[in-house]
């Protein structure tokens, strides 16, 4: 039997309400699992980022800027933003409620004295000291021992400082005297000092003399003599982006994070 053309519209009308039906359903049961009919990858994509702070230790200025490069790059949508200082600053203001997401520091020590404010740490790395001495070793400095000639200009970092506290613990077990013409905040500032020829000589670690270049020589110190730095990593509890926060102090522990410490001269934690 034929179909008038009035008929045929009403069952091609009846068809598509019935193909339709089970395509609304699958929207639905898509929505309320979360995926609004999108593949993995498109959610992911869509996801908010995040403006995550990172208080660091001045001596991860250089590998940071990097990571946080590198970071942003895998993480579309996540801006990092960096406030560098020594490791004492730091802890003074997450004492003083300063916001930010994540903390980092040259020592374990400055970390646990605001462990009530923090996640539990990582160590992401590890470091060592060398004698910072102006281009070419123009002085000769070969070993610790130089360093208590008065004939030579020493900075240190100050005393309160991870870089200071190191310095002296290595300087102390040679029973070695230094008069240093200055005491600075950072080992930053204690590189600047060398690097414009306003010291001779200087304790800094060793990724701060590898980021100087040919500006500086560095002096090994052996093991022996020497004291490792290590960098603990941890979120901040008043962060209000924990879950963006604790990402990223995971990924400093990733191959890809480590990859770019070590590169940098850092040693594995």
């Amino acid at each position: 039997m034929s179909l008038t053309p009035a008929r045929r519209r009403t069952a091609a009308a009846v068809l598509t309400a019935a193909l339709l039906v089970p395509l609304a359903a699958c929207s639905s049961d898509d929505t309320k699992n979360g995926t609004s009919g999108s593949t993995a990858s498109g959610s992911a994509s869509a996801a908010p980022g995040a403006n995550l702070t990172v208080l660091a230790a001045a001596s991860l200025t250089d590998v940071f800027k990097t990571a946080g490069a590198a970071y942003e790059k895998s993480h579309p949508g996540t801006k990092v933003t960096f406030s560098f200082a020594g490791s004492q600053e730091l802890v003074a203001q997450v004492a003083q409620g300063s916001p930010a997401d994540v903390l980092v520091t040259a020592d374990t020590k400055s970390m646990d004295k605001v462990k009530a404010d923090t996640g539990t740490p990582a160590i992401i790395a590890k470091n060592r000291l060398v004698i910072a001495t102006g281009k070419g070793n123009p002085f000769k400095v070969d070993e610790l021992k130089d360093l208590a000639d008065t004939k030579l200009k020493v900075v240190l970092a100050a005393p309160e400082v991870p870089a200071g506290k190191y310095s002296k613990k290595v300087l102390d077990a040679q029973k070695i005297t230094v008069k240093p013409v200055s005491q600075e905040p950072n080992v930053r500032a204690v590189l600047s000092k060398v690097e414009l020829g306003e010291a001779d000589a200087g304790l800094v670690y060793k990724t701060d003399a590898e980021s100087a270049g040919d500006k500086v020589a560095a002096v090994e110190i052996p093991d022996a003599q020497n004291a490792i730095a290590q960098y603990p990593a941890a979120t901040l509890k008043d962060s209000k982006n924990a879950e963006a926060a604790a990402a990223f102090v995971a990924w400093l522990s990733s191959p890809e994070g480590q990859k770019i410490l070590q590169d940098a001269g850092f040693q594995k934690p």
